[in-house]
């Protein structure tokens, strides 16, 4: 784990909240010059702190309207089986993020898609396509209470 100063930490807040800011306004929000914050920001960049910049679209204005968190049980739990789970749900657009887990279930899949037609038709035609599957549970949102993408730095 990286070490972070207090001027660090305020500027991976800033980068989080809102990652178009230029490197003189974050300059100006946390009291440095120009240089010395464009040094900090290249290093958390150099050393893989700060991973990309994105957009974050919002999913109902692009027809996302259903998000879908899938279970998955494997019927064979061998190395080289995960991995080729892992590699063709990686491949499927509709999944947003994969976790391997513990417990009941050997994976969890948050999938977004159009609506229920379009679900169906990803679960009947490329999940279920997908080697290896046992068992899918499927559970969907109902509302979006809390979502975020930035993390608390401490």
């Amino acid at each position: 784990m990286e070490k972070f100063d207090k001027l660090d930490k305020k500027i991976l807040q800033l980068l989080q909240n809102d990652s178009t800011l230029n490197t003189k306004q974050i300059a100006d929000e946390v009291g440095l010059s120009i240089t010395p914050t464009y040094e900090r920001i290249k290093r958390m960049e150099r050393t893989g702190v700060v991973e990309k910049y994105v957009a974050l679209v919002n999913k109902e204005k692009i027809g996302k309207n259903l998000v879908v968190f899938c279970n998955v049980s494997l019927l064979v739990h061998s190395k080289p089986l995960l991995k080729k789970f892992e590699q063709a749900v990686s491949k499927l657009d509709e999944v947003m993020e994969c976790y391997h887990t513990a417990g009941t279930f050997d994976y969890l899949l948050k999938v977004v898609s159009n609506d229920m037609h379009h679900y169906q038709d990803f679960i009947t035609n490329k999940l279920a396509a997908t080697e290896n599957i046992g068992h899918v549970q499927s559970s969907f949102v109902m509302t979006e209470v809390k979502h975020k993408t930035a993390y608390k730095i401490s």
